[in-house]
């Protein structure tokens, strides 16, 4: 239910209107604390590919650790909003769209970056860019290329998104991938030896990494289920708070790199090197036109949740641009795309208030913690498990999202046909990447992630196949 002291029933729907600011600013925070979480979470799992993660020595070594990039996601968040709250020209939507780091990139990102180390992250600053600019001149066509993304075709991909980030979640979960491979080598080497695996000396999967990460499991679904308004909103973050806090009494949180950080850093354009590679750039203009139909639904959401009208053209218009924009200005300066947070349509359907000057504030305070290294630090210090817990149930989501999509096919013999194939294909080669290896890096990166496969032989079968096929 709105409360009618932040204003009148018409005002509380005129995205121009702006609550009294005592009210205005918690509402603002509480934008940005519902979506918080899932937006610095992608540059960790991508820092962690890196090889600058957790348990990683590069910091130690003088190269930047992931708290430079978890500032970049708080920053170019913040400053993709205010393209569209604030809106420069034909860039903006104009209304209470909160921008942040997109998961449905992940799935590229990672093999982009997988096994290259620090050097990966040149090639994926300059595909960041370009995707940035593709995604921005998407906003002149979107309206006409969203007949060629049904429901069957755009939940098959989001639920792809889920399942391929699934395997993170429970590696997060159980100590992280540095532990993991440690893990590993000590049985490697135990059996080499013929000596017994002394299991007290391996931390991944052991009782201590996965309590905490428990406790954020249990923690989430409660608030979820036993509460309601802001709380259930945010939920995730509440579950992380209570796994954090049984991590600090088990002695895994080190606060040695809040130590370590500055108190203000302005960001630092080019700062992982900017390489051009193929394949990057064109898994990043492919996921840029899911990220555009995801925008338009996340829009047409807004409007019709808080003000009771359909989204105008030049409002989808103008969303896309932003979202372009937003992408290529973070990936100059180290940063990960952006597009709309769907949370933020839940937000304002329970709210009740459209001010785009609300979400403005949420953008502002966002900017002030991305210059701020010492929050980013302080960021970096929730242990990767905790973390994890957090991250199973929100990768568990995507792919709940995905079947929601998908619930609204209608499953004749052609559309199950569609989905079969191409779900087979690309999960198969999501999950055994070695069937490509005498392929190129390039075809590597874009088939195995499972996303390329699955959306082109989705499209191109809706396209192809006759509406009604023979029994």
């Amino acid at each position: 239910m709105t409360d009618v002291s932040i204003g009148t029933p018409d005002q509380l729907r005129d995205p121009n209107y702006t609550p009294p600011l005592a009210r205005a600013v918690p509402l603002g925070i509480q934008h940005v604390l519902a979506m918080f979480v899932s937006n610095v979470t992608p540059a960790i799992i991508v820092c962690g590919a890196a090889g600058i993660g957790f348990g990683s020595d590069q910091g130690a070594l003088g190269f930047p650790d992931m708290t430079y990039m978890i500032q970049m996601s708080m920053l170019f968040a913040g400053i993709a909003t205010l393209f569209q709250t604030i809106g420069a020209g034909p860039v903006g939507a104009r209304l209470p769209i909160v921008q942040g780091t997109s998961f449905a990139f992940v799935p590229i990102m990672i093999p982009a970056v997988a096994g290259l180390g620090t050097a990966g992250l040149a090639g994926l600053m300059a595909g960041v860019f370009i995707g940035g600019l593709f995604h921005f001149c998407l906003g002149f066509i979107v309206g006409r290329i969203r007949y060629a993304l049904p429901p069957l075709v755009t939940g098959l991909i989001v639920l792809m998104i889920g399942l391929a980030l699934v395997k993170v979640g429970i590696q997060y979960a159980a100590g992280g991938v540095p532990a993991m491979d440690a893990g590993m080598r000590a049985i490697a080497e135990a059996k080499a030896a013929g000596t017994e695996v002394d299991w007290s000396t391996i931390k991944f999967g052991s009782f201590s990494q996965w309590l905490p990460a428990l406790v954020v499991i249990v923690v989430t679904l409660a608030i979820k289920f036993f509460t309601r308004g802001f709380m259930a909103v945010a939920a995730v973050l509440i579950g992380i708070m209570a796994g954090y806090a049984v991590a600090l009494v088990m002695g895994q949180v080190s606060f040695a790199s809040v130590a370590r950080a500055g108190y203000f850093a302005l960001p630092n354009p080019f700062m992982w090197g900017f390489q051009f590679n193929a394949a990057i750039i064109v898994g990043m203009c492919f996921m840029a036109v899911v990220s555009a139909i995801e925008t338009v639904g996340d829009v047409s959401g807004i409007t019709k949740g808080g003000a009771g009208r359909e989204a105008t053209d030049k409002e989808i218009q103008g969303a896309t641009f932003a979202d372009g924009a937003g992408t290529a200005v973070a990936g100059i300066f180290g940063g990960l795309p952006n597009t709309s947070f769907s949370q933020n349509v839940g937000l304002i359907a329970m709210t009740g208030v459209m001010s785009r000057h609300v979400v403005t504030i949420g953008a502002l305070f966002l900017i002030v913690c991305g210059l701020i290294p010492k929050i980013g630090a302080a960021i970096n210090t929730v242990p990767i498990n905790v973390l994890g817990g957090g991250v199973v149930v929100m990768f568990g989501m995507v792919c709940a999202a995905g079947v929601n999509m998908l619930s609204e096919v209608r499953w004749n013999r052609r559309n199950m046909v569609i989905f079969a194939t191409a779900l087979s294909v690309s999960l198969g080669l999501q999950l055994v990447p070695e069937a490509l290896q005498h392929m190129g890096r390039t075809a590597q990166i874009l088939l195995t992630s499972g996303l390329l496969p699955a959306a082109a032989i989705a499209i191109i079968l809706n396209l192809a196949l006759p509406e009604q096929l023979d029994d």
